[in-house]
């Protein structure tokens, strides 16, 4: 009984999450209308109070949107309301039900209200009440609507008619629960109350049949529970499997996909297995093996393409000491739908040794098959994936699914497959990160910032050396930001949801990468009295977009869809973050050492110079006592405006 997202009490919408954002959108739309007619431009709306009222409610809805468990528990469960069986893809129990209706009358009269009482031995987390006509049950027509007595439930609309179905408002646990009944004008004769109770996501009762009132001078007769009868499931119940799956046989009597490839399922709990095994000589069904570690549920997909989304899924679900197993379909990247065990037969598990293993057969056609149910005699591409579950309950996969590098024929040969976790077009983006910033770009800077007084009297192309490396580096630094920026857009076909924010850093990187060459393009001339504002700017833009990457690096190294191992790489990427930045402080040290040694230098050769061309203006008659000291007097006079700051600026 759980879909996400609730519009306010009392109402129903199709689609709840739609129904939230037409809200929101329909609240900031009148506000900015209202601003247009009292002359307001945009910028007074973005700071007005409701439109930040609107953010907050759009950060709300996007937040449940995306944890659909947190947020499937709001009663909105008019879906339910012809079988009233909820869609959690687990079956109504057949034993006793610890709960109970009640009426404080036995008949009525139209316009008369009739109070009904829910309690149970035990607690129970949501509900759906309904009243029908005894008579005419098979027909899913409701009786009547009801009054609330609190605010821990809310009035549905079933079969068009408002107000005619009651249900929880949240998750929280409760005993009972106390409606009223208000008998229409054209009531039938006979009424009986129906209730659906979930006490939690896997055990739940279907349709318990309560009293039956009626009008007066009625015969009374023995109600019907439910005139309709369930469609007959070919399935078994679950067995126990009387020992772990073994990878022997694979690619000789069974196909078998395989994370790390060779892997024993017997041996090694963390193995990700799937085997498929045709059955009969006509191969009527497929049995599939499944095996992973037991840290919530394993699943495996049957897809037309390597997109998660229109693929049927098959999944063993870990719900406290037991497995349950069930087949659902999804439509896209969100929770699976319509879970079941429709056509899934010879099912048995196996919790034990830190795995969840189960085993299913099922035919490779299905009768009344569901257009969301695929045939098995095509060729899929295999989804193989898990991850965390909770009281039956399964969330999100932390882990990119393993995935078959090519399409399987499902009742073809045997054959051992291989899969990948990670694109070949994501991996392909962290290399060229890292060769841009882990290499071309911090020798780039390196250059720049302690190679300018090396080879002096050299040129290249018509620059220095050095001028034309930095460039060099730089202007390649950012074709490869650029490149591997695209990649996860070509892949994604769009914005990625779901990094957290490492796009968002990525992004920053970009922009400021193609600042950086904008910024040398307008810079002044080096006696510019400016040229201190473009020194500053081009250091400081550079560093900042240096730390960004490598906190974009670091976040990117976690994402699921670009499987590392854990945590050794994260710990190489540090080992190589700290050497550059102790080689980096090394430099500083030795241009500081160095410049000073210098400077000193510099300055004792020019007193020694100074002293020699006072000598010479005292005693002149030795400046022309002959030809040679004059030529060594004239060098040493050179020498003195060479090592002179006028002379190196000239």
């Amino acid at each position: 009984m759980e879909i996400p997202i609730a519009p306010p009490r009392g109402e129903e919408g199709k689609q709840p999450v739609a129904g939230c954002v037409v809200s929101l959108t329909m609240l900031c739309a009148l506000r900015r209308q209202r601003l247009r007619n009292c002359g307001h431009c945009v910028a007074a709306d973005t700071m007005s109070p409701v439109s930040g009222l609107c953010v907050l409610l759009f950060i709300s809805v996007s937040v449940c949107y995306w944890v659909p468990a947190g947020c499937y528990a709001n009663g909105k469960v008019t879906k339910a309301c012809g079988n009233m069986e909820p869609r959690h893809g687990v079956p109504g129990q057949t034993t006793q039900s610890p709960y109970h209706l009640e009426t404080n009358t036995t008949t009525f009269s139209p316009g008369e209200q009739v109070k009904v009482i829910l309690t149970g031995t035990s607690y129970f987390e949501g509900f759906l009440l309904q009243a029908r006509d005894a008579a005419n049950q098979g027909s899913g027509t409701t009786v009547g609507t009801f009054t609330l007595t609190n605010r821990s439930t809310q009035l549905l609309t079933c079969d068009k008619h408002q107000g005619s179905a009651v249900s929880h408002t949240s998750k929280a646990r409760q005993t009972e629960v106390r409606v009223i009944w208000n008998a229409p004008a054209d009531a039938p004769k006979q009424v009986q109350f129906f209730v659906s109770v979930v006490a939690n996501y896997n055990t739940l009762w279907v349709k318990l049949p309560g009293p039956v009132i009626y009008q007066p001078g009625v015969t009374p007769y023995p109600p019907q529970s439910d005139t309709t009868p369930r469609p007959v499931q070919p399935t078994t119940t679950p067995t126990i499997l009387p020992g772990p799956f073994t990878s022997d046989g694979c690619g000789q009597s069974k196909s078998c996909l395989l994370d790390p490839p060779g892997c024993d399922p017997k041996e090694d709990p963390h193995c990700f297995f799937l085997s498929m095994t045709t059955e009969g000589p006509d191969k009527t069904s497929v049995i599939f093996e499944l095996s992973g570690p037991a840290e919530g549920y394993i699943a495996f997909a049957l897809s037309w393409d390597t997109w998660m989304g229109n693929d049927d899924v098959y999944m063993c679900v870990k719900d406290g000491d037991r497995v349950s197993v069930s087949a659902a379909f999804v439509s896209g990247r969100t929770h699976p739908e319509d879970q079941s065990q429709f056509g899934l037969s010879s099912v048995s598990w196996r919790l034990a040794d830190g795995a969840i293993q189960c085993r299913l057969s099922r035919p490779v056609k299905l009768v009344n098959q569901e257009p969301a149910r695929y045939d098995l005699d095509h060729d899929y591409f295999l989804f193989l994936t898990n991850g965390h579950a909770q009281d039956g309950k399964i969330w999100k996969h932390s882990h990119q699914p393993l995935i078959s590098t090519y399409r399987k024929h499902i009742t073809g040969p045997p054959e051992v497959l291989r899969g990948s976790r990670g694109p070949i077009i994501l991996k392909m983006h962290g290399a060229l990160m890292l060769l841009a910033w882990m290499l071309t770009g911090s020798v780039g800077t390196f250059i720049a910032s302690f190679y300018k007084p090396d080879w002096p009297n050299q040129t290249l192309l018509g620059q220095k050396v050095w001028f034309q490396v930095h460039r060099g580096l730089m202007v390649l630094t950012v074709t490869l930001t650029i490149v591997a920026f695209c990649l996860p857009f070509i892949y994604r076909k769009g914005w990625s949801k779901h990094a957290g924010v490492h796009p968002y850093l990525g992004c920053c990187v970009l922009i400021l990468s193609l600042t950086q060459p904008a910024m040398a393009a307008i810079r002044p001339s080096p006696d510019s009295p400016r040229r201190y504002i473009f020194n500053w700017g081009h250091w400081g833009v550079g560093s900042v977009t240096e730390i960004m990457a490598v906190a974009a690096m670091f976040l990117g190294m976690r994402q699921s869809s670009l499987p590392l191992p854990q945590p050794w790489t994260t710990h190489v990427l540090i080992g190589y973050v700290t050497w550059l930045a102790s080689f980096r402080i090394l430099l500083l040290i030795h241009k500081h050492l160095y410049t000073k040694t210098s400077t000193g230098s510099v300055d004792q050769q020019a007193m020694l110079s100074d002293q020699s061309e006072h000598s010479c203006w005292i005693q002149p008659r030795y400046a022309t006592s002959s030809r040679g000291s004059s030529s060594g007097q004239e060098q040493s006079f050179a020498s003195l405006l060479r090592l002179s700051p006028a002379g190196s600026q000239n």
